[in-house]
């Protein structure tokens, strides 16, 4: 089964919020994207419920560079509020990605066809997503297109290892555990030669009960239909 597609990843700005930054309303973005937030521009380009993407690696292009802004958040209340954030300015990456049958989905079993998913989320990718894609947040606009991982020069390529300490990794949702449970989970990122290494969700030791959660249920030829009409399309 092929799987695993690679792409460049870029934007003018990027903003994944440190979580310890958001208890102020002043947010400041770790200085390397997320395993979550990677993920979710993967689900931007593709995704289906019969999948679950993995991201394998990702390649820091650009130097690291920080901006602040002076922002207006909206109030749960209504109106907006006056708040400083601390972005990534001018990022680009590359993405190394693959995806797995999600075996909680057993009702989704017959859509699990080698080839199709893999044949659409290339076609996807070469037209630049299904959905928006943004970097961390959606005031964060950002392009993906094809690429060769490892092409080029990195900023960070002579640089044997750089530590990032503890960060947010992602979220352990119930139709991707069988849990019906939703837990946060952090890491110790590394960074060798400008490339970061993901491991494993299942490999990630520090992990954080958030909130009972159920999943959403999905059924073929019934809230898949709209799906399957789109893909037949294209």
């Amino acid at each position: 089964m092929k799987n695993s597609i690679s792409f460049r990843l870029r934007g003018r700005y990027a903003l994944f919020t440190d979580p310890i930054t958001k208890i102020g309303g002043e947010k400041c973005s770790y200085h390397l994207p997320t395993y979550e937030a990677l993920k979710g521009v993967l689900k931007s380009i593709y995704w289906k419920p019969t999948l679950t993407w993995y991201v394998d690696r990702v390649r820091v292009i650009k130097p690291l560079r920080t901006q602040t802004k002076g922002t207006k958040p909206l109030n749960w209340g209504g109106g907006n509020s006056l708040a400083i954030y601390t972005f990534l300015h001018d990022v680009e990456y590359q993405v190394e990605a693959h995806f797995e049958w999600n075996e909680h989905r057993p009702e989704l079993e017959q859509d699990r066809i080698d080839g199709k998913h893999f044949s659409i989320a290339t076609r996807m990718l070469e037209k630049g997503g299904r959905q928006d894609i943004f970097l961390g947040t959606r005031d964060c606009q950002a392009y993906v297109e094809p690429c060769e991982f490892g092409e080029g020069a990195g900023a960070y390529d002579d640089i044997d290892e750089l530590g990032f300490g503890l960060m947010f990794h992602g979220f352990d949702y119930p139709d991707e555990t069988g849990v019906n449970e939703l837990h946060s989970r952090f890491w110790h990122a590394t960074m060798k030669r400008g490339i970061v290494t993901f491991p494993r969700p299942e490999d990630c030791q520090i992990r954080r009960f958030v909130r009972e959660m159920q999943p959403k249920e999905f059924v073929l030829d019934v809230n898949q239909q709209a799906v399957d009409e789109l893909e037949a399309a294209l």
